[in-house]
């Protein structure tokens, strides 16, 4: 393998990594196991422990979209660079709602989460004195901000004070984020606006449908569809009034990552220096995912265009989110409790934000980075 060209590239990333704020739940975690140096051999030792986790699976958030939490995982198998670590990594396409009993019971390693938020509300099995159950745990939070956009017809609403009456189609659930984003214009769901239940996922024809005023998407996919299809259109964005949140979460679980910590920190050592390359390189990293896509047969018709726009702005975003002093992915204990905070005070997990502490481990990223801000790389 040719590391060293790659490590250049890692090293000239403007995406920095350093300390930052927030403590971890498990500060030993990543401390175990000879240490990886850069440009030095990959230690034996270390690789005989990561061979004895066996099977890795990982599953996808949504499908093998150029996505966050996703695009860097099929980069990073593709590379070679799981093999690298001495990792046995099996990746399947998967939906991130599906996943968090999956993950919680061990079934499966690794998976995505579309937003810390919805991270912490996930549905898992309770733990019990005599049955205990792992908790999930989020190692790297890629996106710092809410990606969520609410699409308006053009013309029908300037402001957001003017969707006062509106009606807002939705897939599922409205997003927290867009909620409370109206809710700074003193709009409340079911009292100032309603929503619609919508079907499929093609945003032309729902923006064109009489019943609805707006919808809701995220900014790395809808719009691009709508202007690729030449629809004219508006957007509001949560992070653009100061709305925080999340996106690309990646997480395991407790069990997993005490068993096997030196596993687990080198699955996020090749996963977050494959982010760094897609995010140096945003266009091969889509065909990767593109490629992945066809492989398994496209069942949810994702375009190649659509993908490259999705990681052109994801990627652009998960950038621009992160602080320049500060590291790419490491989670951010403050930003992550104001996230918490405002979904609690639009009534998500009863209107009581819950304690998060076990929730996220900051030891073990923190651990793969050097003082330089590069991702401490062997050479092979």
């Amino acid at each position: 393998m040719r590391a060293g060209t790659v490590v250049g590239r890692v090293a000239a990333c403007a995406v920095a990594v350093a300390a930052c704020s927030g403590t971890s739940s498990t500060p030993s975690a990543a401390s175990i196991g000879a240490r990886v140096t850069a440009g030095r051999p990959f230690p034996a030792d270390r690789c005989a422990q990561n061979r004895a986790a066996g099977t890795i699976n990982y599953v996808s958030g949504y499908d093998y979209a150029a996505a966050a939490s996703i695009v860097d995982v099929l980069v990073a198998k593709r590379r070679g660079y799981y093999d690298a670590m001495c990792l046995d990594v099996h990746i399947a396409p998967g939906l991130a709602s599906s996943n968090y009993g999956s993950v919680a019971d061990n079934e499966v390693q690794f998976s995505s989460s579309g937003s810390f938020g919805e991270l912490a509300g996930a549905p898992t099995p309770q733990a019990t004195a005599q049955s205990p159950t792992p908790g999930l745990v989020a190692l790297a939070v890629e996106g710092k901000s809410a990606i969520d956009t609410l699409i308006v017809k053009p013309g029908l609403a300037p402001t957001l004070a003017s969707l006062r009456g509106a009606t807002i189609g939705i897939k599922g659930a409205l997003p927290p984020s867009i909620q409370a984003m109206l809710a700074t214009a003193g709009l409340v769901d079911g009292t100032d606006y309603t929503t619609r239940q919508l079907d499929g996922f093609d945003p032309v024809s729902q923006l064109a449908g009489p019943q609805v005023t707006a919808i809701t998407g995220f900014q790395s996919n809808e719009p691009g569809q709508l202007e690729r299809a030449g629809v004219p259109f508006s957007t509001f964005e949560p992070s653009s009034v100061g709305i925080p949140g999340s996106f690309g979460v990646i997480y395991t679980n407790r069990t997993f990552l005490d068993a096997h910590p030196t596993a687990a920190v080198d699955f996020m050592r090749a996963t977050m220096y494959a982010l760094t390359e897609a995010i140096t390189d945003p266009g091969s990293a889509s065909m990767v995912a593109v490629d992945y896509i066809n492989d398994h047969g496209n069942p949810n018709n994702l375009s190649p265009e659509g993908e490259a726009f999705r990681w052109q702005t994801e990627s652009k975003v998960i950038v621009e989110s992160t602080p320049k002093d500060e590291p790419i992915g490491i989670p951010d204990a403050q930003l992550l409790q104001r996230e918490i905070d405002a979904d609690a005070a639009v009534g998500l997990f009863g209107g009581n934000a819950p304690d998060i502490s076990d929730l996220y481990d900051r030891s073990v990223l923190t651990t793969i980075y050097n003082p330089s801000r590069a991702v401490i790389w062997p050479v092979f």
